[in-house]
């Protein structure tokens, strides 16, 4: 029998002229039963789906937060136009966009520092996203990047 392990995150931040913003997220995995009886194993997957829910969250506040800071209008009311480069999202950024958000100060380190710890080389990952250095990447896409660094599984390390 599968056991369903169930995660959500709600984060809410205020605005000034008391608005505000807010993302939440809910996932759901299906493992075997076996997870149980393996007290590790269920941490494992429970921080994995909490490291992904949070990563999720925070790209979607920062998000917004730059949407919010553009000329959103009145109120510090965020406007909802698809990804932070105007565009609607699809997962797949071109490095081109002129008013493209660049990666924030964050997102480049946590970057890294997976990237470290799990000895990989970025080579290929920044490849497939168009760009030569984590510096080039976009908001979009450095939130993607950590997501599947993130679901890597541990000591997967070597050249990627």
């Amino acid at each position: 029998m599968p056991l369903k392990l169930n995660v959500g995150l709600s984060k809410k931040i205020g605005l000034p002229d008391y608005g505000s913003i807010g993302a939440s997220v809910h996932l759901e995995l299906e493992l075997d039963s076996g997870a149980v009886g393996d007290p590790d194993r269920l941490r494992h997957q429970i921080r994995h789906l909490f490291g992904m829910a949070k990563s999720s969250v925070e790209a979607e506040l920062i998000n917004q937060q730059s949407v919010s800071q553009n000329g959103s209008g009145r109120g510090g009311e965020p406007r909802f136009n698809g990804d932070a480069d105007g565009h609607a999202t699809n997962g797949n950024h071109s490095p081109h966009h002129l008013n493209r958000r660049t990666a924030t100060q964050s997102q480049i380190r946590a970057i890294r520092a997976i990237a470290n710890r799990e000895r990989l080389d970025l080579g290929q990952q920044l490849e497939k996203l168009g760009v030569r250095a984590v510096e080039d990447l976009g908001i979009q896409q450095a939130s993607q990047l950590i997501d599947e660094l993130k679901a890597q599984p541990a000591g997967t390390g070597g050249t990627r």
